[in-house]
């Protein structure tokens, strides 16, 4: 049953009800003919307050649901269904402590990261690498919450703010992904796929998958390893307690009108200590491809297949490289959106891939994939 929301006035619900029910009166009587009697017209009026009634309360959910989502607090869109419906799900109960001033902020903050060239480092520090919360942005008074903003006028992604915790994270597998996000134009390249469709807060944090809001066009350089290794630390450190929090934002960079990112800025702050703190920026770049920023279309350069060590992941495991003196051109197994190489096709955790590649072990390396854990 649809409760009345909080601070609705009775007397002007009333009121629309009255108004309803002389209209609902009239339409059903066109011939003009009175009821005979007060028990026809008592029945009349019954049932005609209750049909307004029943309409009142739509009416007043259709507007919660629009004030909602202009607000982009408490609501979210999260894509077309099976049947290519858009659905509309609660995610955040809570209060989410950002403010418009804050968020002017991020803005202007990401206008100046999107003048930034790509000078072969593809992850640099924002304000030396300390984040910038403040201490009201760090409050746990109101225990763990998530946002994400509302779509530009160009339908991209915005930004995703956090007060992360362990009760958000996730426990049931995550589905496939089927939202495009803007500049999703992906192609095969010699090292798998071009794209990914990257999440602004990952899966493993707060468990929003096909969620418009939370989606953008990256590389897979930038989605993995730059971006997971960051989102590892954290889900790592929450996982220790209960009690840890990590206050967490992200922020997709475009310049002007373009429909692929620039890049994305990262920052993370644990609340009551220093274990998790950073304020990155992570260029959406990819060795051997000049995108096309405008639509998200690319070229494959003549280097393409090589690999770049201004580009290798921070967290490459290269100690299997040489093992048996098999060297870096032993093949391997990947998914195309999994971040863990395999020696073993049958590996258990291939099991529920839905699609496999093979390519050399320095080529899984230079991508970022790191040895799978059943293998190790």
């Amino acid at each position: 049953m649809l409760s009345v929301p909080p601070g609705t006035a009775r007397p002007h619900s009333n009121l629309l009800i009255s108004v309803l029910l002389m209209h609902d009166l009239r339409d059903n009587n066109p011939s003009g003919v009175t009821a005979r009697n007060e028990e026809e017209v008592g029945t009349t009026m019954k049932w005609s307050k209750r049909w307004a009634q029943v309409h009142l309360w739509g009416l007043l959910t259709v507007v919660a649901v629009i004030a909602g989502l202009a607000g982009g607090a408490t609501v979210n869109v999260t894509g077309p269904d099976a049947a290519g419906n858009t659905s509309v799900q609660q995610v955040a109960a809570k209060s989410h402590h950002v403010t418009k001033h804050q968020r002017h902020q991020r803005r202007v903050t990401s206008a100046n990261l999107a003048q930034l060239q790509y000078r072969g480092t593809q992850t640099i520090d924002v304000n030396n690498g300390h984040p910038t919360f403040t201490k009201q942005e760090l409050s746990t008074a109101k225990g763990a919450w998530q946002y994400y903003g509302a779509l530009d006028r160009y339908n991209r992604a915005t930004d995703a703010e956090a007060l992360l915790n362990q009760s958000l994270m996730p426990t049931a597998k995550r589905e496939e992904l089927t939202v495009d996000p803007t500049g999703w134009h992906n192609k095969r390249i010699r090292s798998g796929y071009l794209y990914n469709r990257s999440h602004l807060i990952g899966y493993q944090l707060t468990g929003q998958n096909n969620n418009w809001r939370n989606l953008m066009t990256g590389t897979r350089s930038l989605n993995s390893p730059e971006m997971l290794h960051y989102e590892d630390d954290i889900a790592d450190y929450l996982k220790q307690s209960p009690q840890h929090y990590v206050r967490y934002a992200v922020v997709p960079v475009f310049k002007g009108s373009n429909l692929l990112a620039s890049g994305v800025h990262m920052m993370a702050q644990s609340v009551g200590d220093d274990a998790v703190s950073f304020n990155v920026y992570i260029f959406n770049v990819q060795d051997g491809v000049q995108l096309n920023y405008a639509d998200g279309t690319s070229t494959v350069t003549a280097n393409q297949a090589a690999s770049s060590s201004s580009t290798a992941p921070a967290r490459t495991t290269s100690t299997t490289a040489t093992t048996n003196g098999q060297g870096d051109n032993r093949t391997v197994y990947v998914t195309p959106s999994g971040s863990r190489y395999h020696f073993d096709p049958h590996c258990r955790g291939l099991r529920s891939a839905k699609s496999v590649e093979t390519m050399t072990l320095s080529q899984a390396q230079a991508d970022g994939y790191t040895l799978c854990k059943f293998e190790q």
